[in-house]
This record gives C-alpha cells, sequence and structure tokens, in this order.
C-alpha cells in the first residue's frame, strides 16, 4: 500500500466508516482503475471529488431530506391535528393524547434493530422506499379512525412502519461519503427535522382554517389523507430516484463508480467487509465496546430533552392566542431553529469538534426551558420558544455524526451500533410523553424543569466522552509505537488501522 494511503485523512476525523463490500452488488473496483487514481496528482483528486460529491449531493442527499420531512411530518402531525376537533371527536380525556404520543414509540422500537441489520442485506432504495409507501398509508388511516382505541391501534403500526428509515438513511449515506463529508451531510438530513415542523405548522393552520368539513369531513381528517397522500407519491417518486450503492448506480460512469469505492477505500484504509462476520456476530462486537452504552445514554437524554416538539403547538398556545394563530407561530420558531441548526453543524464540522459544540448547545436549551417555566411574561415565553429547539435539536445533529462517526468495521457491528442506539435512544419517547400533562398548563413547571435538568447532563456527558476518547486516542498512538518497535499486537477484528483517531 502507498504512503498516501496509510496517510491519515486530514480531515481529523477519527472514523472508520465502512462501505457495503463491492462484490456483494458489483464487480469490485479493477486495479486499473486504482493504479491510475493512485498516479494522479492531489489536486486532479481534488477536482475529481468535488465534481463527483457535487452530483451525490444533487441526486442522493435532496431527496432523502424530503422523505425524513415526510417522515417526521407523518409522525407529529398529531401535535397540529390536536388543535382542531381530533380529541372531542374521539372522546379523548385526560392522558389520553399522552399515550396516543408514546405508543408511537412502541411500535418504533420493536422494528429497530431488526431493521437495520436487514439492510445490509438487500437494496436500501427499494427498502427505503417500500417503508415510505407503508408508514405514508397508515398515516392516512389516522383519518379513519372513530374511537381512542382506533386510535392507538394505527399509533402503533405506524411506529412500526417508520421506524427502518432513519437508521437505514444513514446507513445509505455512510457508504457514499467519506468521514468529514458524513457528518456535515448528517446534519443536512436532520434538518428535516425542523423543516417538518414548519411545514407541519403551516399546513396544519391551513387545512384546519380553509378545509374544516369539505365534503362533510372533518379538518384534523383531511390533514392525515392529504400528508398520508403526498407520502405515498413521493414514495413511488423514490423508486426510480434514490441509489443503493456507487458500484450499482447508473447514473456515475464507470471512472466516476471505480473513484467513489477507490476514494472511501483510501479514506479509511480498509476494504469494506460486508460479508466479514455475521449478523450476529456484528451485534456481538458493537455489544462489546464499552463506548456504545455511553453514547446510548447520551442519544437518550437528548431524545428526552426533545420530547417538547410533540407538543410544542399546546405549549405555544398558552401565550393565548387562537388554535390557528397558534399554528402560525410555531413556523418561525421551527424556520429559526433549521437556521441556527445548520449553522452549528458547519462550525462543528469546521473545527472538528463535537462535544463543545454539544455542551454549548445545550447550555441554550436549558435556559429556554428555565426561562419558560420560570415567567408569565409573554414575550420572555415566546423567546424562550426559540432557544428550547435551537439548542436541542442543533446538539442532536451533532450527537447523530458523532454516533455515527465513532463505530468502525465490520459493516455490520456499525449498522448495529447505529440501530441500537437510535432503539434505546427512543424509548425516551414513551416516558417523556408524559413529562407535559394539559393539567401542568400554562407554564408546564414539571416538564419544563426536568428538561432543564436534562440539557445539562447532555452536556456533561458529551465533555465525559470527550476525555474519554481523548484516553483512547492516547492508547491508539501508544499501540502504533509498539507495533514500530516490533512488538505485535492483537490482530482482532476490531483492531484499528494505522493513524485512526477518535473525533471528540
Amino acid at each position: 500500500m502507498s504512503e498516501v494511503e496509510k496517510k491519515r485523512s486530514s480531515d481529523g476525523e477519527g472514523v472508520e466508516v465502512d462501505h457495503v463490500k463491492q462484490e456483494q452488488t458489483a464487480p469490485a473496483t479493477t486495479d486499473s482503475w486504482v493504479a491510475q487514481f493512485q498516479s494522479r496528482d492531489e489536486e486532479w483528486r481534488k477536482t475529481t471529488t468535488k465534481k463527483l460529491v457535487r452530483k451525490i449531493d444533487t441526486r442522493l442527499l435532496p431527496f432523502l431530506i424530503v422523505m425524513y420531512l415526510l417522515n417526521f411530518l407523518d409522525r407529529a402531525n398529531l401535535a397540529q391535528a390536536r388543535q382542531g376537533d381530533l380529541e372531542k371527536d374521539l372522546g379523548m380525556t385526560g392522558t389520553d393524547f399522552n399515550l396516543a404520543t408514546s405508543i408511537f414509540f412502541v411500535g418504533y422500537l420493536l422494528m429497530q434493530l431488526p431493521s437495520n441489520m436487514l439492510i445490509t442485506r438487500v437494496r436500501p432504495s427499494l427498502y427505503l422506499t417500500t417503508a415510505m409507501m407503508l408508514w405514508g398509508g397508515v398515516s392516512a388511516c389516522n383519518a379513519a379512525t372513530h374511537k381512542f382505541t382506533e386510535l392507538i391501534v394505527v399509533r402503533f403500526f405506524l411506529g412500526f412502519v417508520e421506524a427502518p428509515f432513519f437508521p437505514g438513511a444513514i446507513f445509505l449515506m455512510s457508504s457514499w461519503y467519506s468521514r468529514a463529508e458524513l457528518t456535515r451531510r448528517m446534519s443536512y438530513f436532520y434538518s428535516g427535522n425542523a423543516l417538518a415542523n414548519m411545514f407541519g405548522g403551516i399546513i396544519g393552520a391551513s387545512v384546519l382554517d380553509n378545509m374544516d368539513m369539505a365534503q362533510g369531513i372533518a379538518g384534523w381528517r383531511w390533514l392525515f389523507i392529504l400528508e398520508g397522500v403526498i407520502t405515498i407519491g413521493v414514495a413511488f417518486i423514490g423508486i426510480v430516484v434514490l441509489p443503493d450503492y456507487p458500484a450499482t448506480t447508473k447514473w456515475l460512469s464507470e471512472e466516476e463508480r471505480a473513484f467513489a469505492q477507490w476514494r472511501l477505500k483510501r479514506d479509511i484504509n480498509e476494504d469494506d467487509e460486508a460479508t466479514a462476520t455475521t449478523l450476529w456476530g456484528g451485534a456481538k462486537l458493537a455489544l462489546l465496546d464499552y463506548r456504545l452504552y455511553l453514547f446510548v445514554l447520551l442519544q437518550h437524554l437528548s431524545l428526552l430533552s426533545q420530547t417538547f416538539q410533540y407538543f410544542f403547538p399546546s405549549i405555544v398556545g398558552t401565550l393565548g392566542y387562537g388554535k390557528i394563530e397558534t399554528l402560525w407561530l410555531t413556523v418561525p420558531v421551527w424556520f429559526g431553529t433549521f437556521l441556527v441548526s445548520v449553522g452549528v453543524t458547519f462550525s462543528s464540522s469546521k473545527t472538528k469538534d463535537r462535544s463543545l459544540h454539544i455542551f454549548v448547545m445545550m447550555l441554550v436549551a436549558a435556559v429556554g426551558n428555565a426561562i419558560a417555566t420560570g415567567t408569565t411574561n409573554t414575550g420572555a415565553r415566546f423567546f424562550a420558544m426559540f432557544l428550547m429547539p435551537m439548542g436541542a435539536v442543533s446538539s442532536y445533529q451533532i450527537i447523530l455524526s458523532w454516533i455515527a462517526n465513532s463505530f468502525p468495521r465490520p459493516m455490520v457491528k456499525r449498522s448495529a451500533a447505529l440501530a441500537i442506539a437510535n432503539m434505546v435512544g427512543n424509548t425516551a419517547s414513551i416516558y417523556g410523553s408524559y413529562m407535559y400533562p394539559a393539567s401542568t398548563a400554562p407554564q408546564y413547571i414539571p416538564g419544563g424543569s426536568t428538561n432543564a435538568v436534562i440539557c445539562l447532563l447532555v452536556g456533561l456527558l458529551a465533555l465525559f466522552l470527550r476525555f474519554l476518547h481523548i484516553r483512547e486516542n492516547k492508547k491508539l498512538e501508544q499501540a502504533e509505537q509498539n507495533r514500530a518497535a516490533g512488538n505485535v499486537e492483537e490482530d482482532g477484528a476490531d483492531r484499528r488501522a494505522d493513524g485512526f483517531r477518535y473525533v471528540y
């Protein structure tokens, strides 16, 4: 292997991202292409990479963002429907709405790990678009419910069919982007969360205001019908648009396919090993990595700090405005969150920092929760409602990329680690849904106070992981020195390549 190949990537991302082994889907990069790429100067590689990544960004990333927007929109539209006559028509009282929110995540969690293990054995494009058609159809079924128990059943199955998308989309992106590229693209992808909340407010206000009782159908039912139909339509487009892996993509030339594979191998100094171990073996490797449990806790607490968004229209409604006006008021909050999250993630990628950015943004979220629960002043509370999602959502985007960046080959280990973190992390939404009962309005003191403490815990845990990765990097450096001195160490399946460092 040449010195160029052995050199650690200058992006500073201490990550070994696995990409699907090419013989699983198409012939591997030929020796002639490899020799040609290695003989080229760095300027040619940069230019070619720039053109290739631009093409990937144009074809892959926008559609994944749209898919995630619709994924989250169909998950969270219950909050907009609540501003209509949903609860009245279905006879909901007390904490019924909280149960309808939390039951979604029971189905979601049950499907997480099996789904993300399965995606390593099937075409991602077909798998993800099929899941999209299913969740669009199930979401539309919300409109047909006439009892609270029927709503609970639909919400459970909605979680079940939505589960494959999020970890599957992250897995697919890791098969196309290098370490530095993946970090920023994941932040753009997760921006679909803020956009979904923003468009949810726009669509919810428009439908509830203009379509209530159109054709004798309640506005909240139209909301589920329209969003479900749109999702199914986009899924059919996705079958054609969404690619699988670089080796099998028709909109790349033969040279581009070869270069796409070669540059990812060069980025991590290792061939992708999709079949290096069994699915269960990959899961065991993930479970034996002690860092996984800390990242699972980090993601769990971070998601818990965001449970307010499933009640956000209700929280904003405590400012004293009408239901339609309340939905419109959520729009600037989520648009501001989108802008801040993109800016913060850009800064994180540029400075190659994760933990300090997470800590600062979680402080912002903690302040927002404290203000919202500590005063009844309308202006102060509305300002606080900007701080809450700006801090919590921005931090979570960085956490997602940090987790994806922190677990090495083989591919099935990385896939399992992502699924486990997402699965356990999302259990927070099951009980977190009860943090904001209607009886505690308008200040929601129990939920807001608890959330402020949780935000601080997330920030502190990020700092702990920072020092932990610094210690691990010192161990890696020492191991390299030992190997250079001729002291042969373990050659297990989980050994890191020379020059690899964990990012913090």
